[in-house]
């Protein structure tokens, strides 16, 4: 895994079975992503959505002992951190394929790639919990947090800019967190509360 020491610097989260999931920023850092995977010769899962603006999730992880739990969970993360989250998607579906299947043209503008052979295309539902991971604060989906008790809200996409959100979030959070550590963890677009887990 040590080509993935500064895994940080991606989107990322573990999944309730504790494996790695890391996506590009931008198109430039999916290039990246993909190029040293490609040169690795490793397979691992790879998960994008089904229309553009998406990270390239990889799931960190020998596919053989990656779980349907593990592919949902990286699933809802994907879809969350793409343009779907920012348009209010209602149905977005992501495809996941195997690294092997990935292929860039010459052509092909940074964060493009080509996906040869099958893909499996699997429907999502957006909701996102606010938690700690590795000590960083992140957004991660429910599902992937053993703890309940370590959930400190619930969010779906919706009309609540970002940036009001983490005004908000610092308000009820108290000095535990930075505004910065709050707009690092959240993805791009609105938001709407499902549910306060913390005490107001």
């Amino acid at each position: 895994m040590n080509e993935f020491e500064n895994y940080q610097k991606y989107k990322w989260f573990y999944t309730s079975s504790e494996k790695l999931v890391i996506g590009g920023k931008s198109a430039v850092q999916n290039d990246e992503l993909l190029k040293l995977v490609k040169s690795m010769k490793k397979e691992y899962l790879v998960i994008h959505t089904s229309s553009p603006g998406s990270p390239f999730s990889l799931i960190l992880a020998d596919i053989k002992k990656v779980s349907k739990k593990d592919i949902e969970e990286a699933s809802i993360f994907t879809a969350c951190f793409s343009q779907c989250w920012k348009s209010m998607a209602r149905k977005p579906s992501v495809d996941i394929f195997r690294s092997s299947q990935l292929y860039k043209g010459k052509d092909m503008k940074p964060g493009t790639w080509g996906v040869i052979g099958d893909v499996e295309e699997k429907p999502v539902i957006m909701s996102l919990a606010l938690t700690r991971q590795q000590s960083v604060l992140r957004c991660v989906p429910e599902q992937s947090i053993k703890n309940k008790k370590d959930i400190l809200v619930r969010f779906k996409p919706g009309k609540i800019s970002k940036e009001e959100m983490v005004a908000k979030l610092a308000t009820e959070l108290g000095e535990h967190f930075s505004q910065s550590e709050l707009l690092n963890a959240l993805p791009a677009g609105g938001f709407s509360i499902i549910r306060w887990t913390i005490k107001h």
